[in-house]
Formats: structure tokens, sequence, C-alpha cells
């Protein structure tokens, strides 16, 4: 061995600086982790808190003819929680049975995940969400990435409380809306081949069909994904692509219609409404869900609006005009037109919803995940960070 190669193999490794070893520590941290943590900590609180895994699905005397005991109303993940323990006898327990019956999807796998085992369902409901939160996430962390934004941005979707808190209640959002991110990856993928000369035609149309597929499943989780569905036909009218919208248009809402349709024969009326009991019909004048919580006096007016106005709309109101701006100047993206379509229902969104911050702000998650991509797409980095506020607003309504 020479003397210069022995005094390199007796030279101490440096190790590694602080900044480095953060460096890689970063690398190694992802907000999909970051938000399971949080996610399953919250869970976690819950379930010491409350010790019954039913406070989950929040059951309420009133739907459960077993119990008259309390006249208590619950909440929305009880109708799940009814119809995967018992699909054919679940109508006595809802209080519109068509319009809980439409959103299929996510007590039909929890039923096949438990085997129909009664003491297993909660924990089917809440596994199936929570697996769709941090997935949903990850997902969304790869689309920003596809726009060289930072993919941190995630985070407002992953802990927004229009997810978050569905885990926590139940609910069909963190299905449905990871099935959407899912679609949308899909749908870049295949935007992608297309645009690629050496792409063959059949592999742009596996990936399309897969994203219809994802599309179709979320629409039977909750009806309000349809709205991606009508962006992205929109998006292909205007390229021209007139097969790829029809696709879109048939196989994305022609499993929902068709289930529609079952309902109908079944239960006598529509699933399609503003909501379960209770619920106000869409409005007709722009906002006015949000002016006619004035009715309730000054002092309610500014406590709901002090949350609804800067969460819901403001974001609608500039969505409305970015998006019509660039239709205007034929700046045409998918996600163009996917935050159009989302930003568009939000002004007649129903009195009833709007008056209860956790009820609008699970109608919203689609507008935030439009928001997100929008921005990345844009590099609006104002957007981007403004967005963040989203999470701080909807922290009133954890519980």
């Amino acid at each position: 061995m020479s003397d210069a190669q022995r005094n390199r193999s007796n030279t101490p490794t440096r190790p590694p600086s602080s900044s480095s070893a953060a460096q890689d520590a970063n690398n190694r941290l992802r907000p999909w982790m970051v938000v399971l943590a949080v996610c399953l900590l919250y869970l976690a609180a819950v379930g010491i808190a409350y010790g019954n895994v039913l406070e989950f699905v929040k059951i309420g005397s009133r739907y459960d003819v077993l119990d008259f005991s309390r006249d208590v109303d619950g909440y929305d993940g009880q109708f799940s929680y009814y119809i995967a323990r018992d699909p054919l006898s679940a109508p006595q327990h809802m209080d519109v049975p068509a319009y809980r019956y439409q959103r299929i999807l996510y007590p039909a796998l929890a039923r096949i995940l438990s085997l129909g085992q009664l003491p297993l369902i909660p924990w089917a409901l809440l596994l199936i969400n929570v697996v769709a939160l941090a997935g949903g996430t990850a997902l969304l962390e790869v689309l920003l990435n596809a726009e060289r934004v930072s993919r941190w941005y995630a985070l407002t979707y992953g802990l927004f409380s229009g997810v978050l808190v569905a885990v926590r209640a139940c609910t069909n959002e963190p299905l449905a809306y990871g099935l959407v991110i899912a679609a949308i990856v899909a749908m870049q993928h295949a935007e992608t081949l297309r645009q690629a000369a050496k792409s063959a035609a059949s592999r742009v149309a596996l990936w399309q069909a897969g994203a219809i597929g994802l599309l179709a499943l979320a629409a039977l989780t909750k009806e309000t994904t349809l709205f991606f569905a009508a962006g992205y036909t929109i998006y292909y009218l205007t390229q021209r692509y007139w097969r790829s919208a029809l696709m879109v248009a048939i196989g994305a809402l022609l499993p929902f219609a068709l289930w529609q349709v079952y309902l109908h024969s079944w239960l006598g009326a529509w699933g399609i409404g503003s909501g379960g009991a209770g619920a106000t019909p869409f409005e007709i004048i722009p906002f006015n869900g949000i002016w006619r919580i004035g009715e309730g006096g000054l002092i309610v007016f500014v406590l709901f609006g002090v949350l609804v106005i800067p969460a819901a709309l403001v974001p609608t109101v500039w969505a409305l005009w970015q998006t019509i701006r660039d239709v205007l100047r034929r700046r045409w993206h998918p996600y163009v037109f996917l935050l159009l379509a989302n930003a568009s229902i939000m002004p007649f969104v129903p009195f009833s919803t709007y008056r209860e911050p956790l009820g609008i702000f699970r109608f919203m998650v689609g507008l935030v995940i439009s928001v997100v991509l929008y921005a990345g797409l844009r590099k609006a980095r104002r957007a981007l960070n403004y967005s963040t506020l989203w999470i701080v607003f909807g922290a009133r309504v954890w519980g």
C-alpha cells in the first residue's frame, strides 16, 4: 500500500453536518406521514375521551328504532353504519333513505371488510377513511411535484377539517375525494402520454378508462364529486376531444344514474337532493345561504360570518374570477375547469349547509383540492400560502 493510500485509509470520516442531516430527515418525512400521525392521534384522543367505538359513528336515538330513551339526532356517519350493518333493513333508520343510500360505496366496503361482523363495522369505517385520507394526501403530493411546487401544500387538503373530521365522524368525504385525487393522477398520466409523440393510443385509453372508473366510484361515494367529471368533460370539449368528453360524461355518470333508478324503484324516491332531514333547497340568489345566517340576528351572523366568509366566500369569488379570466383568454388546462366546476356550485349551496360549519367544510373539499392544484399550476405562491389558512379555519370544528 502506498503512503498516499495509507493516509487516505487512516483519515477519519467526517460526520455529516447538522444541515445535511436535517435535509435527509426532511426528504424522508412526507406530508402524508404528518397527516396520518395527526389523524391517528386525533382518533386516539376521541377514543380515550369517550371509551366507545360507536362514538365515532355518532348514533342518534331518533333514528335507532331500538332506543327511544333520548331524543338525539346523531350525525351522518350513523347512516353509513346502519347500511353496513344491515343493508336491507337500514331504511327504517334513515331520515331520507334514498339520499343516504345513493352514497353506497363506503358502507358497502365497510361491510365487506368487516365480513358483516357487527362489532367490526365501526373499525372498518375508520380504517377505510384513514387509508383514503393518507393515500389521497400522498397522491396530491405527486400532482404538486409534477407542477414543481412544494409537496407540503398537500397538508392543506390532508389537515382540512372537511376530510380530517370526516374520518372521525365516519362520513364519506375521505374515500370519495381520495378516489377523485387518484382519478386526477390517472388523467394527468393519460394527458402526458397523449402529448408524447411515440405513445400508443391504447395506453392513453387505458389510463383514461381507469380514471373514469375511479370517478364513477367516487360518485357512488358522494355525489358532489361529479363536479370533477363535469370539469373534465368541459375541458375535453374545448380541446375537441369528442370521444374523451363522451367517455367521461357517460362513464362517470351512468353507474350513478342506474343506481338512482334502482333506488327510485325500491324506495320510491330519487337520491339527489340538498341534504337529509332539515335541509333547505339550493339557493337561487348567489350566496344567499350565507346572508340568511343573519336571520338569527346580528350576533349569530358575526359569529358564523367570521368563519364562513373568509373560508368559503372569498376563495370562491377568487376562484371564479381567475378561472373565468383564464377561459376567456383560452388558457385552458384541466385544472382550470376542475376549479371552475367546483367553484360554480358554491354560491348556490343551501342555507342549511352554510349554517353548519362542518357541513360546509365537508361540502367544499372539492374546492380545496381544485384551488391547491390550480395555484400549483399557475405557480401562485400567495394563493398556495393563503390556502393553508383552511387548516386554521377548520380547527374550530374539531371535536
